[in-house]
Formats: C-alpha cells, sequence, structure tokens
C-alpha cells in the first residue's frame, strides 16, 4: 500500500466536530477497517477535536489542525491547537480529571482517546497549544488464493 496524507484546518467551532470526525473515516475508508473500527477511528477524533472546542480555546475560536497519514497498514492522526496549552498533562491524562468541573465535564476524553486507539500520546506548552497523536492498525487485506 502507498502512503497517503491529509491535512484540515477548521475554527474550533462545536459544528466543527462533525465534520473532521467523518473527514477523517473518509480517509481511512482504503484500509478497509471493520465498521467497529471505523467506530473507534470517529470517536477518538471526536473526543480530540471537542478537547480544542472546549478546554483550548474556551469562549474563541482558534485554529484546529487535523492531519492524518496512511502508511502500510496503520493510520496514524495528529490533532493540534494554538490554545491555551495544559498545564499538567499527567494529571489531565488520567480517567475522569476536567479542567472545568462546573460544566459537567466527564474527564474521559484522553481515556477514550487512549481505550479506542492502538497509540496515543499528549504534548502540551502552557499558552501555546497541545498537540495530540495517535495511530491505529488494521488488519491487511488477505488476497483471495
Amino acid at each position: 500500500m502507498t502512503k497517503n496524507y491529509l491535512k484540515l484546518q477548521f475554527y474550533s467551532y462545536p459544528r466543527n466536530q462533525a465534520f473532521a470526525r467523518d473527514a477523517v473515516a473518509a480517509f481511512c475508508v482504503e484500509l478497509n477497517p471493520s465498521l467497529s473500527d471505523l467506530s473507534d477511528v470517529k470517536t477518538a477524533v471526536s473526543e480530540a477535536v471537542t478537547n480544542c472546542t472546549v478546554h483550548a480555546y474556551r469562549d474563541t475560536a482558534g485554529l484546529v489542525t487535523v492531519e492524518c497519514e496512511i502508511e502500510d497498514n496503520k493510520l496514524h492522526i495528529k490533532v493540534s491547537d494554538s490554545g491555551q496549552g495544559i498545564e499538567d498533562v499527567e494529571k489531565a491524562v488520567q480517567p475522569f480529571y476536567t479542567s472545568q468541573p462546573s460544566d459537567e465535564r466527564s474527564g474521559m476524553g484522553f481515556t477514550i482517546m487512549q481505550t479506542f486507539m492502538d497509540e496515543f500520546s499528549v504534548n502540551s506548552v502552557k499558552g501555546e497549544g497541545t498537540v495530540v497523536y495517535m495511530s491505529k492498525c488494521f488488519k491487511p487485506e488477505v488476497e483471495n488464493a
């Protein structure tokens, strides 16, 4: 399989979450994903973009960038923003942690991303933004004998 690459950039409006999720799902169709794998990817992307909308820019609009690369049978996803950043990444990735408890947030976004993807990491600099890296391996197609 050849490499393929996609880059999307959009404002952090909640209405763009579905667009990002569906665009990444359409992009990875060439990997012949199962419905379950496709659902995992869509959910993880949705959570990452939601974090940008809710936490990175709070009550303002900023740019969110989603980059995807297909390499062999693996989908790599990078979701980044130039928002306020995360003060303590180690704390933020813990289940049920939320920086906005008054908004009734579950604090499960990073946990969901970790659970649904094969690889996951977060890099963030306070005041500069956050980058979430995720990867998912898909079973290679079996050729008919």
